[in-house]
């Protein structure tokens, strides 16, 4: 069920943005050559902890999910595209990390993610960052009162057909609000003009990832993570977006 959000709710849906913001912030700062993604993950956790929040992952045990996920951000190194499960690695310079993270707080869920590079960084990583974070960018601007959600979808995928990119569809944008996961449903590629229409109130999350050579993936044997089928590395960016008559309302906003 699609529920619209009163004002007053997404004012109070700020609080978890800010969090899940401050957290990824943290996350990434602490990630140098050397640490540990079980450190990066006791990180989050002791500021779930600290906040009063609540972890939307530790649980979470959907269908394509081997077992509960058992970590509080999902850490995915290189070609680990999704679900990224934190484990015993320590990060070495050039890896492409990315950080998902979901909580929530006060019964109000947000959902970001980000990919960065670890010390030096490579030329096709940074053009894939460039590409997927300006995905997010175009998804973000076309999520206005009036659009569908194929606008977003189409907006996502132009931009990263257009720079040489392969799409997959089986994950993509979802709402947010008491859940971390529910209806609508944003693929990240589309037809303009298709969809249900953007009304104010709904709240969603956008999430394009795209790796460099292909757009299938299978799942590692730890029952969670997603990597590529030909080792390709990946990137993912994702903001908690509420439509407003004011325009796209970004809760997740970092500083």
């Amino acid at each position: 069920m699609i529920e619209l959000r009163t004002p007053a709710e997404i004012t109070e849906m700020k609080a978890a943005g800010e969090f899940v913001a401050s957290v990824l912030t943290a996350t990434q700062a602490a990630a140098a050559v050397g640490v540990n993604l079980l450190e990066l993950d006791a990180l989050a956790h002791s500021m779930i902890r600290e906040r009063g929040a609540e972890s939307c992952y530790i649980d979470y045990h959907p269908s394509f999910g081997a077992s509960p996920f058992g970590k509080v951000i999902c850490t995915s190194v290189n070609d680990a595209a999704l679900h990224g499960l934190p484990h015993d690695y320590a990060l070495q310079t050039g890896d492409l990390l990315s950080l998902d993270f979901a909580v929530a707080v006060d019964g109000w869920v947000a959902d970001s993610a980000i990919t960065f590079a670890v010390g030096t960084p490579r030329d096709e990583d940074l053009k894939l960052m460039d590409v997927t974070s300006r995905a997010l960018d175009a998804g973000i601007a076309a999520a206005v009162m009036g659009n569908r959600i194929g606008d977003i979808s189409a907006a996502i995928g132009d931009l990263a057909y257009g720079a040489g990119y392969e799409v997959n569809l089986d994950f993509g944008g979802h709402g947010v609000g008491r859940e971390m996961h529910g209806d609508p449903h944003i693929p990240n590629d589309g037809k303009r003009r298709r969809g249900m229409p953007l009304k104010a109130g709904l709240v969603f999350a956008i999430e394009p990832w795209l790796m460099i050579g292909t757009d299938e993936v299978f799942t590692d044997d730890d029952g969670w993570t997603l990597r590529s089928v030909d080792g390709s590395r990946a990137a993912h960016f994702e903001h908690t977006v509420a439509i407003t008559p004011d325009g796209p309302l970004v809760l997740t906003a970092r500083s």
